[in-house]
């Protein structure tokens, strides 16, 4: 039995480094180094969800093409039950072109492709009555199952009595609220960083902006905060959980990774300081490698970093 059903993006990323100029036009420059990895929410949550020792699922749209085939066989080579990822046969696989530089500063060419198919009908009952948390991960991102798409998902789960959590991503639209709104009422954790809550809730303060959310009915805030650590609150607590200091090389995926820390520690019961301190270790060890998952280790290397690392020290 899986405990999480992650629903969400998955992109292929074709990344080139260090380009610091373009050729002319028609013309071709070589790169010193080009890689295909695997990423979006879904997959990079799921992954180390799995690194950790938990039983996942990864539900999500790919096109029937090579790059879908590429990110299903990560999935599996990681261990995760790719059964409910979804060939699409009009749009093709969610890709995104990573320009890198010698500074490490990133740009972006984005194709959404099959990501922007997805609907609360791609995940059946199945997949729902035989878990214990369902994970959207990348609100925002996925325009036609934001919002009321989620909502229809989750009113199913919460009738088979699964706990809904939700990780929100930038809304390019600038829509915010308005998009996403309809889905609150039917969150359990909403897991945000201090800017996109911010701009969800329109507070700026942090106790301001988690009351927000719980006047939903939501059960637990948690607010992402770099290298400020952490904000959870609920109706009965605020903690504030310090961050874990290290040298970062690469910020992708390290939301992702404070996403699958949270839910495995909130899987295990640890009290809600543990499961802040567990979810930025996951953070932490994330950014001190390339890519969005290799950073973070098992269950049992993220506590042994826990020990070697005194949390703000």
């Amino acid at each position: 039995m899986a405990k999480i059903t992650c629903v969400g993006i998955l992109v292929a990323d074709l990344i080139g480094r260090p380009i610091d100029r373009f050729p002319e036009k028609g013309k071709l420059m070589l790169v010193p180094e080009m890689e295909l990895h695997v990423g979006g929410c879904a997959h990079n949550t799921g992954v180390v969800l799995r690194k950790l020792g938990e039983e996942v699922r990864v539900i999500g749209k790919v096109g029937r093409d090579d790059l879908g085939e590429v990110v299903i066989r990560s999935l599996e080579r990681h261990g995760v039950d790719a059964r409910g990822v979804v060939l699409d046969d009009v749009y093709h696989t969610s890709a995104t072109m990573v320009i890198l530089d010698t500074a490490g500063e990133r740009t972006f060419l984005h194709y959404p492709g099959t990501n922007s198919r997805l609907r609360a009908q791609d995940v059946p009952d199945e997949f729902l009555r035989d878990v214990q948390v369902i994970h959207v991960a990348g609100s925002f991102l996925m325009p036609g199952f934001d919002g009321e798409e989620t909502a229809l998902l989750f009113r199913r789960a919460k009738s088979f009595g699964v706990t809904t959590s939700l990780d929100t991503a930038w809304d390019d639209t600038g829509k915010w609220l308005a998009t996403i709104e309809p889905v609150l009422p039917y969150v359990d954790i909403f897991i945000s960083n201090r800017d996109e809550s911010s701009r969800i809730s329109g507070k700026t303060n942090l106790v301001e902006i988690a009351r927000f959310f719980l006047d939903f009915g939501i059960t637990i805030v948690a607010i992402k905060m770099g290298e400020e650590g952490s904000f959870i609150m609920t109706e009965k607590e605020k903690i504030v959980v310090p961050p874990f200091q290290v040298q970062a090389v690469d910020g992708t995926g390290a939301g992702d990774a404070f996403a699958a820390g949270f839910l495995t520690g909130y899987l295990k019961g640890w009290d809600l300081y543990e499961v802040g301190r567990f979810a930025n270790a996951c953070g932490a060890m994330c950014v001190q490698k390339m890519g969005a998952t290799e950073g973070v280790g098992t269950l049992e290397e993220v506590l042994a970093f826990m020990r070697r690392h005194e949390v703000g020290g």
